[in-house]
């Protein structure tokens, strides 16, 4: 197992480092309701682990995965920070007649602030098309093991619950790959919150909950995972609640394009229309109001190992932070696409979902943070580990600001100045 560090930690991440919207600002004000109110509803649908200290609590549903639904800083009447799907989580596991020509004949799209998924999602080891098909909606699944399928609860205390699935997923290239998954989920207490921010502790006027995942895939079979076969990777996405006053902001590593590659990768669902995003020399701001679908990806030679978001209206501070650790075997790639570099690939993305086009419904909409572990070569019996924390501070701006600078490099102001506001 490699070695592991957070590089916001560190003591170097404490320097600093065309088209129209199809909906107006009134039609994407955040409907984020209360903690409360979500976990009532979920509970009569599917169960609910809950996570508790003091005011914070975090909810866990073992059936989706042992993803975390939601969090938040006060459990009797604080809001809700995680997107829920209140539509798919009430319909429920739909017949297969029934998903004909839905959405769920492709993905259930149940919400949640952290699922656990694999990647690569295309190319020629793809786990989200079978071996024939073609790299277009039509044809994407999402594997059930990682979809529909329930992860085991192996234990859970008041602060930290164990979930685990053994699984086989053959990839477009036609390797079975047997897969064994563990994924620990821990709320973090005051100290653990103040290490994590590199500072010695949290404001009073912030109240802040936080959470760590530790996630471990296994080969589980006799051959080992190379660049002929396919090497999976572990793969975090986060569901949040968009708004116009919403902006994500990933910090980089500045330099040359010749030297560390591009700045950005924004191509993903076609290119990121400039009013929606703002590159600069060592961070990026990109929109969070749910208006336009677009995706982004951040390299592994550029990442800083953070990222996080903004709510201007709300004062939230949202925080995502991942094990960056030696990749000798690159990371995947999941572009829909017969790919010349297939472990070339990014290591934090950030999703804007919304309308695709025109006259067409979005999936939310929400906004998403994720990261990913490096491709997992690993042979018979080796294990990968890929560790993420969240976090979500609210206070004045006056308390949160030292933290946007010493985690992003940029204060509050210039993340309400970017144009992405």
């Amino acid at each position: 197992m490699r070695a592991l560090r957070f590089p916001i930690l560190a003591a170097c991440c404490a320097t600093a480092i065309s088209c129209t919207p199809l909906f107006s600002q009134d039609d994407t004000k955040s409907n984020m309701s209360s903690f409360q109110d979500d976990v009532s509803f979920m509970k009569k649908h599917t169960p609910i682990v809950m996570l508790q200290s003091g005011d914070a609590a975090v909810a866990l549903a073992p059936d989706y995965q042992g993803r975390v639904m939601t969090s938040t800083i006060d459990h009797e009447g604080g809001p809700s920070f995680g997107w829920i799907n209140r539509k798919v989580i009430a319909a429920g596991l739909l017949s297969e007649e029934d998903r004909k020509g839905k959405l769920e004949e492709h993905i259930y799209i149940f919400g949640g602030e952290e699922r656990f998924w694999l990647g690569p999602e295309g190319g020629q080891f793809a786990l989200y098309f079978q071996p024939g098909t073609k790299f277009d909606f039509a044809d994407w699944r999402a594997p059930a093991a990682i979809d529909t399928e329930p992860f085991e609860l192996v234990s859970q205390s008041d602060s930290s619950a164990e979930f685990k699935r053994d699984c086989e997923i053959t990839n477009y290239s036609g390797t079975r790959l047997e897969m064994g998954i563990q994924r620990t989920v821990s709320l973090l207490d005051g100290s653990a919150l103040a290490k994590t921010l590199n500072i010695e502790s949290v404001p009073a006027g912030i109240k802040a909950v936080g959470y760590e995942t530790d996630n471990r895939l296994t080969n589980r079979g006799d051959q080992a995972w190379t660049e002929e076969t396919g090497m999976p990777s572990i793969w975090l996405l986060g569901m949040y609640n968009p708004s116009p006053s919403t902006t994500i902001v990933i910090p980089f590593k500045s330099g040359d394009d010749s030297d560390l590659g591009p700045r950005v990768n924004d191509t993903y669902f076609g290119k990121v229309p400039p009013e929606y995003i703002t590159v600069e020399d060592d961070v990026l701001f990109f929109k969070g109001d749910g208006t336009r679908r677009g995706k982004i990806g951040v390299s592994p030679q550029r990442s800083k190992g953070v990222a996080g978001s903004y709510d201007a209206d709300g004062k939230v501070l949202t925080i995502v932070a991942y094990n960056v650790q030696d990749a000798p075997s690159g990371f995947v790639n999941s572009m829909w696409e017969h790919q010349e570099e297939p472990f070339v690939g990014d290591v934090i993305n950030a999703y804007n979902d919304g309308s695709p086009a025109p006259s067409e419904a979005p999936l939310g909409p929400f906004y998403e943070l994720e990261t990913s572990s490096p491709a997992a070569a690993l042979g018979p019996g080796e294990t990968m580990r890929h560790i993420q924390r969240t976090l979500h501070l609210q206070g004045s701006e006056a308390d949160l600001d030292p933290i946007a600078k010493r985690l992003f490099g940029v204060s509050l102001e210039e993340i309400k100045a970017s144009k992405t506001q």
